[in-house]
């Protein structure tokens, strides 16, 4: 028995010159020519080049934003949807924008420190090697006590009122006056000590001050997040303090009043680094670029307090 022999498809390029094997049905009478691939290109632009598949609405890459976006940034924003370049630019530009506002605003506040502390010192300096001045000074308590009540009613102004800290120029003039009636405080305080523990008091008091503002800068530690535990650790100084107070009023102790002075400077020294992040405003809280008042205030009387303890210690140690 003869078997009908069974015709293996033809290849393609025979089908396609010669249509004549209609008996295969999935074959296409009309083959168009598929599109050309992508060409690639290095330029970080090529997506916005007319042509170019695929059209820059329908994909981005990393590295290869679409037209219209700057080419200079390297990643996006966690929560940022990467369709929308609009979003993206405002977002970089509210960011840049802060980051600017708060390089002047640290500017400006340690500009008004630097000019408070060269005012006080100038008073420490004078207070403490013009000799007549230095026994005016000692021979008037009262203007002390004078000066204290100013520093007092200044400081409870400036921190409570938030109008008058931010009133230009009533501000400056009440920062003057607080700077001047502390300056008079730390002079008199100084004219009862020598002037080498006054030196060493400055010296230690400069190198403190740098070494905490450079670990702020550097430090991923956030100390604005402990608050409460500087406001125990300044309590508990005022009631060492009275004690101390107290105990010095019948019998003076010389370890025990540079026990209590050395304790102030560590206290302090810690609310300096709490305030100087405050200034940074890279941590959980920050001081608003409109507060520089506020801010050079803080840092002044944290440095000031500083030196008077500073002071203290060095005082006792060279008698």
């Amino acid at each position: 028995m003869m078997t009908s022999k069974i015709d293996s498809p033809p290849p393609y390029e025979e089908a396609l010159h010669h249509p004549k094997y209609d008996n295969f049905p999935y074959l296409p009478q009309h083959v168009s020519p598929l599109p050309p691939p992508p060409s690639y290109s290095p330029s970080p632009g090529y997506w916005g080049q007319g042509g170019v598949y695929p059209p820059a609405s329908m994909c981005q890459g990393p590295g290869f934003p679409p037209s219209g976006m700057p080419t200079t940034i390297p990643t996006l924003s966690a929560g940022l949807p990467a369709s929308n370049p609009g979003e993206m630019e405002d977002f970089l530009s509210t960011q840049w924008e802060s980051t600017s506002v708060r390089h002047a605003f640290i500017r400006k506040v340690y500009l008004i420190l630097s000019a408070q502390l060269a005012v006080t010192f100038s008073v420490v300096a004078v207070f403490t090697f013009v000799d007549p001045v230095r026994m005016f000074v000692i021979s008037y308590p009262g203007i002390y006590w004078a000066s204290f009540v100013v520093y007092f009613v200044v400081y409870c102004i400036l921190v409570c009122c938030k109008e008058p800290r931010r009133r230009f120029p009533w501000n400056l003039v009440l920062l003057g006056v607080f700077t001047l009636a502390l300056s008079y405080m730390a002079g008199a305080i100084s004219s009862y000590y020598g002037t080498k523990a006054v030196f060493i008091a400055m010296g230690v008091t400069a190198l403190v001050c740098i070494a905490v503002t450079v670990f702020c800068f550097q430090t991923k530690v956030d100390f604005t997040s402990c608050g409460g535990l500087l406001c125990i650790a300044a309590v508990l100084l005022m009631i060492i303090g009275i004690v101390t107070a107290i105990v010095l009023s019948f019998q003076y102790v010389p370890w025990l009043h540079m026990l209590y002075a050395a304790i102030g400077a560590i206290v302090y020294t810690l609310f300096l680094v709490y305030n100087t992040q405050l200034l940074i405003g890279n941590r959980e809280l920050a001081i608003s670029p409109e507060e520089y008042i506020y801010g050079a205030l803080s840092l002044y009387v944290d440095i000031v307090h500083i030196f008077l303890f500073i002071l203290q210690v060095s005082g006792a140690a060279t008698e």
